[in-house]
């Protein structure tokens, strides 16, 4: 793992595997806070694979656990991982503490899909697009956090076009509505439209268009949603996939099967009812000759 992406694989990794064997040892969460002397918060943190992992907590819940001398050690060294840093930190506080594993995640993930309803990705918003969510959105914010908020956006975008790790794979269904709805004036829309354009034209993203005469769908009951999958890599089993939905105050991080399932079934409903990439662009090149004679 390059130092790009931080600990956010090691993280999970390691809560999963305490996670199981808590559950193996039959320890609760409350029974292990209380026999660890911590609070409940603390180990349910670890083990979402939410924050550094300290090689003592390690062993004061393997300890606990009674797990094996071998996978303890094993445990310890990826303990140890969780200490690197992602791009991300460099922006402090303008990237929210919930948000930063999915920053991570999508970092290291091999493909990526989005559905959107409402507004556009962040990963392939416009700097004058993404400033005027930031004003609707947050208006108390400083000019200053919202710069660097907007500037953490952007870097996000240079994994579409990375060289190292290869470029994940990344499929957009969205809304017609989202191409339609204003955000700040016509030019900053024109500018975002022609940018969607742009992305489209890479070999590794698709952008499709759900038409609002498709009607009612079950995309608009899951809301929008993106799913992570993770290449194998050297490892035995691959990092499971995740599914991410956002709310106002922080999101859900889904990763049981039956969850992933759930999603996939969406997907493929909407992939049945999008227009093919062409179609697609056909329409946003209409909406963009609307706007401008409108």
């Amino acid at each position: 793992m390059t130092e790009e992406m931080g600990s956010t694989v090691p993280r999970r990794q390691l809560g999963r595997t305490l996670k199981q064997l808590r559950t193996e040892a039959g320890v609760t969460l409350d029974g292990a806070a209380d026999a660890l002397e911590c609070s409940r918060q603390k180990v349910w943190r670890i083990e979402s694979g939410l924050g550094v992992v300290r090689s003592l907590d390690v062993k004061a819940m393997c300890a606990l656990y009674d797990v094996k001398p071998e996978l303890v050690t094993a445990l310890v060294g990826l303990a140890s991982q969780t200490k690197a840093k992602g791009w991300w930190h460099a922006y402090g506080d303008a990237i929210p503490e919930w948000f930063e594993l999915y920053v991570g995640l999508e970092a290291v993930a091999s493909r990526l899909r989005f559905f959107k309803d409402a507004l556009l990705p962040g990963i392939v918003q416009t700097r004058e697009y993404a400033l005027g969510m930031y004003r609707t959105d947050q208006p108390e914010m400083d000019e200053d956090s919202r710069e660097r908020a907007i500037g953490a956006r952007l870097q996000r975008q240079s994994l579409l076009t990375r060289r190292l790790p290869p470029a994940p794979s990344v499929e957009i269904v969205l809304s017609e509505a989202a191409l339609l709805r204003p955000v700040c004036d016509r030019q900053v829309m024109i500018g975002q439209l022609e940018h969607l354009l742009a992305v489209s034209a890479l070999p590794n993203v698709v952008i499709r268009v759900l038409p609002l005469a498709a009607g009612q769908h079950r995309g608009s009951l899951a809301g929008s949603f993106i799913i992570l999958d993770f290449p194998a890599g050297n490892r035995n089993t691959p990092e499971p996939p995740i599914v991410y939905c956002e709310s106002l105050t922080g999101a859900l991080y889904l990763d049981r099967p039956a969850e992933y399932a759930a999603y996939e079934k969406v997907w493929a409903s909407l992939d049945a009812l999008a227009l093919d990439e062409g179609q697609s662009r056909n329409m946003i090149h209409k909406i963009i000759g609307e706007m401008q004679h409108g």
